[in-house]
């Protein structure tokens, strides 16, 4: 099963674009991308996974549909629209099915549907997370966020939204969308584990060529670099490594390389969007003496920008780090996050230097009831052992 779940991880999103691409018909595709993922987890443990596992599974899963359409009367109009030849093993390798991974991005964040939707719906079909993971990560309940993607796959029926990447003259338009699709992708990948962050940066590098002249996909591909590079050093021995403390020689010096690199080439193009900045930010942070004052008034940026109190408390850090714990706490607890475990672990962490350790372990406490990694449940266990 662990094979079958590293194909899941990698391939879910290929395989629901490709039947997408097929059928035209979100749920439909989804369902047999799920039946195809079954039968694998049926065949596969007592045969070999297959030499291109994403085409085996989006023939299974295109030859399931056919078979439901034949069935069901309620799908008889595709009967007319549909290549219904079933495609078998022995005529299969990666080429078989193109990759319409861009396509059902673009799809998925179609203006005609809400920024939250077009989010959560790509997380959801590209993405191949749970409605319960895409609800944490919008900070709403998931009874919320499974009515908000049935309304986005109906609105997509209903509207007539089509399967395909905007043509140039409109590319500018849709692109803030989809990259905070990708960079959900990437965060989402970077806590859990991986294989979506390596997604996320796949998809970064390919918004990167189709848009070559702007700079906001470029900077987005230098922060999900910088930021991967550091992943084997984030934890050790299953505990959380906060950045400071992190072994430099585990960074991957390649990918800082690359990620320093797409930043130079969209500074180049005078970018000075959230994604230019951050990655500038990301950058100091591979610096060997971190330039705490600089990263602070890049913060303020990118504050003003967004107007985004996330940001606001990734300056109160930088604040604390430049001028000292309490000057970053007055910007901390003046901000609206209460639902947001990392207000709580900071006003933890500034409390805790500040020596207000009771205050300190209630805003641990807070946060512990939030966390579901285990490494962080670990690492905010840890301070409030410390702090007893």
């Amino acid at each position: 099963m662990n094979d079958l779940d590293a194909v899941y991880r990698a391939q879910w999103g290929r395989v629901v674009a490709a039947l997408i691409g097929f059928l035209g018909d979100f749920d439909l595709a989804e369902e047999a991308a799920q039946e195809a993922f079954a039968l694998a987890a049926e065949r596969w443990p007592h045969d070999e996974v297959p030499e291109h596992p994403a085409a085996w599974l989006i023939a299974t899963g295109r030859n399931r549909a056919i078979d439901r359409i034949r069935r069901d009367r309620t799908y008889e109009s595709k009967l007319q629209l549909l290549d219904l030849k079933e495609t078998v093993d022995g005529e299969m390798d990666d080429s078989t099915f193109p990759d319409e991974r861009l396509e059902l991005i673009f799809t998925c964040c179609h203006p005609a549907l809400s920024l939250d939707a077009q989010v959560a719906l790509t997380l959801r079909t590209l993405g191949g997370l749970t409605t319960d993971q895409i609800a944490q990560a919008f900070l709403v309940p998931e009874a919320t966020m499974a009515q908000r993607l049935v309304r986005a796959k109906r609105k997509i029926a209903a509207a007539g939204i089509p399967f395909r990447v905007p043509p140039p003259h409109l590319l500018p338009d849709r692109l803030s969308a989809v990259l905070a699709t990708v960079y959900l992708i990437f965060n989402q990948g970077y806590t859990s584990g991986g294989t979506l962050a390596a997604e996320a940066i796949r998809l970064g590098t390919a918004l990167s060529v189709l848009m070559p002249d702007e700079p906001e996909p470029l900077g987005l591909l230098a922060l999900m670099l910088l930021q991967d590079a550091r992943r084997d050093a984030r934890v050790r021995d299953g505990e959380l490594v906060l950045l400071a403390d992190q072994d430099r020689s585990l960074w991957d010096e390649q990918q800082i390389a690359a990620g320093t690199g797409a930043l130079e080439r969209a500074l180049a193009l005078h970018g000075r969007g959230p994604y230019v900045i951050q990655a500038a930010i990301a950058a100091l942070h591979a610096e060997p003496e971190r330039d705490w004052p600089q990263i602070a008034a890049l913060y303020a940026e990118l504050a003003t920008l967004t107007g985004s109190p996330v940001v606001e408390l990734n300056r109160a850090v930088a604040v604390a780090e430049a001028e000292g714990p309490e000057a970053g706490l007055r910007i901390a607890d003046g901000l609206d996050l209460d639902g947001y475990r990392y207000l709580h672990t900071t006003r933890g962490e500034l409390l805790r230097r500040l020596g207000r350790r009771e205050e300190a372990r209630a805003a641990y406490r807070r946060a512990l009831d939030m966390v579901s990694d285990p490494p962080e449940r670990r690492f905010v266990e840890q301070r409030l052992e410390e702090l007893r």
